[in-house]
């Protein structure tokens, strides 16, 4: 088996689709995306399409050693995520071959089905409180919520009080389902020190990202200062940049399989987690693909917590755009039970993606500022 051809696709809302087909007529896909950036990774797919095209796909692990380290340059979200993409899809092609699930080639199930969280949301404190009334309704036994806008260095009692003012319904409206909080590295390090008692009273499943991934290095002062069990990793690319936030007593890993090198590179993320106690909960604010990449690696992670659920991945219907089937990714009662399909074990729609493609999106993050001007970050 050869690869012949590699193709990407921009589709709505902010997703990079990329498809790899074989002489054999095996196709892959995967999901390389930097959001707000995909025409800089839809830029690096095609250079390393260059070496890909004439290989065997089912030589993953050496691919991915040449696609990452070949360049000399190494990491960083671009090449990361474009490297992410195309091991989802070899991946793919891998499962489809042998006509069994990514998890079996992993080493088999270790579950039947996979915890599932999302994001409740609303203009106003009691809009949120009823999105998760409605969620939890709905069958999710865990809810996230960011607590915090634009914040300053240090911020006054006002926003710590506008914290408060969304939590305290919330909390309430969740009864026994989990709550998690991200930060989105909207906290500098002295701000998340002051704060994380307090949120440390709500009992939360994890803080997400507390600070920057730049402060990794000084993640410990806050694990140390806190109950609260400590999550980050979506701004993280490779095992060597986890082994930081490991050793800095986070609780919780999160890579985001279409930045982190794919599922390949997850799973030795996973596998250094494990050494230190940490559980696994994938990043996933994207597409099919990558939801259904993230599951793969939950069916067969033994250290696997939960998985994050982009309501994006749905419509209104409760179904996900760009299958042929919506059924492998149906929720049920806060899970999704244990892809049975080939490869990723999802069926693209190749058609509604190409028509998709004919207008492709140009998504950028907010630009956020201060009072006085300053950047501020999203």
């Amino acid at each position: 088996m050869r690869i012949v051809d590699i193709e990407t696709f921009q589709v709505p809302p902010r997703w990079l689709f990329v498809r790899v087909a074989t002489d054999e007529g095996v196709v892959g896909w995967g999901e390389p995306i930097v959001e707000g950036r995909a025409e800089a990774v839809q830029a690096t797919v095609d250079i390393l399409a260059e070496y890909l095209v004439g290989k065997d796909p089912l030589r993953i692990a050496d691919h991915w050693q040449v696609m990452s380290k070949s360049g000399f340059y190494r990491g960083g979200p671009v090449l990361s995520s474009a490297v992410a993409g195309l091991d989802q899809a070899l991946w793919d092609i891998a499962g489809k071959a042998r006509g069994v699930p990514v998890h079996e080639l992993l080493g088999g199930p270790v579950r039947d089905r996979v915890r599932v969280y999302t994001a409740a949301h609303g203009d106003t404190p009691a809009d949120v409180a009823d999105h998760a009334t409605q969620l939890v309704a709905d069958g999710f036994t865990a809810v996230k919520v960011t607590p915090a806008g634009r914040l300053g260095f240090l911020d006054d009692r006002a926003a710590i009080r506008s914290m408060r003012e969304l939590l305290d319904p919330l909390r309430d409206a969740l009864g026994d389902a989990d709550l998690a909080m991200d930060l989105h590295g909207r906290f500098s390090l002295p701000m998340a020190r002051r704060v994380l008692p307090l949120l440390a009273e709500y009992l939360p499943l994890f803080v997400e990202e507390p600070v920057l991934p730049e402060y990794t290095v000084h993640l410990g002062r806050l694990t140390a200062s806190t109950s609260a069990p400590i999550a980050t990793g979506e701004r993280l690319y490779s095992v060597g940049e986890f082994r930081l936030a490991l050793e800095a007593g986070i609780s919780v890993a999160q890579p985001d399989l279409s930045h982190a090198g794919g599922i390949s590179e997850t799973m030795r993320i996973a596998a250094l987690a494990s050494a230190y106690d940490v559980a696994l909960a994938p990043h996933c604010p994207l597409g099919p693909i990558a939801l259904a990449s993230c599951l793969q690696i939950g069916f067969t992670v033994p250290n696997y917590l939960i998985q994050e659920l982009p309501f994006s991945t749905y419509d209104e219907a409760g179904n996900a755009p760009y299958l042929t089937d919506p059924d492998p990714l149906r929720i049920s009662a806060g899970h999704i039970e244990r892809l049975t399909g080939p490869g990723l074990g999802i069926d693209i729609d190749e058609a509604a993606v190409r028509a998709a493609a004919g207008q492709p999106h140009r998504w950028r993050p907010p630009l956020w500022r201060h009072d006085d001007g300053s950047f501020a970050e999203w």
